[in-house]
């Protein structure tokens, strides 16, 4: 796999960061992307069937709905890179993500076929990325009104999915 470099404080909104600095400073976001999917999938499927409805809080997600999320956020934050690295300046508008869930039907799905269709998208992710040019990793642009490079992105989406299951651990075995 190739290295894409961390991105620079100006490439990515503050809040970002917390979904960045969860992974090494080692340029690998490609093998990272790979191993947190494998990571994820192991996880998820030793998880008894139980708690994957349960709610740590009455407005908060399921773990099926935290994978259908995780695909959704991927998806479309893959979209944006794509965006960028074309080069369309094009503002993109944000999502909201309490809505997407809501309407995603996560809970009626098999954990399999939640996993599988984040694998689908995981793997689209890493053949975009894999067909990038190193000057286009450092190309911009706005989303939800906020800049953010194509290597953020990455970084973002690697970054996400681990914090997404820290707090499965956390709050809901």
């Amino acid at each position: 796999m190739r290295r894409i470099e961390k991105p620079d404080e100006d490439e990515y909104v503050p809040y970002v960061k917390r979904y960045i600095e969860l992974l090494p400073d080692d340029g690998l976001i490609p093998d990272h992307l790979e191993a947190n999917h494998q990571t994820t999938r192991a996880f998820l499927r030793s998880l008894p069937e139980n708690r994957l409805l349960y709610r740590y809080e009455e407005s908060k997600w399921t773990i099926k709905e935290i994978v259908q999320h995780l695909s959704d956020d991927e998806r479309i934050y893959a979209y944006r890179a794509l965006r960028f690295a074309r080069n369309d300046f094009t503002e993109l508008p944000g999502f909201g993500q309490d809505d997407y869930t809501r309407f995603a039907g996560a809970n009626a799905r098999r954990l399999d076929d939640l996993l599988n269709e984040l694998g689908t998208v995981r793997v689209a992710t890493l053949s975009l990325y894999n067909g990038l040019g190193e000057e286009t990793m450092r190309r911009k642009g706005v989303a939800s009104g906020n800049v953010m490079s194509v290597r953020a992105i990455a970084y973002h989406i690697a970054g996400h999915e681990l914090r997404h299951l820290n707090i499965i651990r956390e709050r809901y075995l």
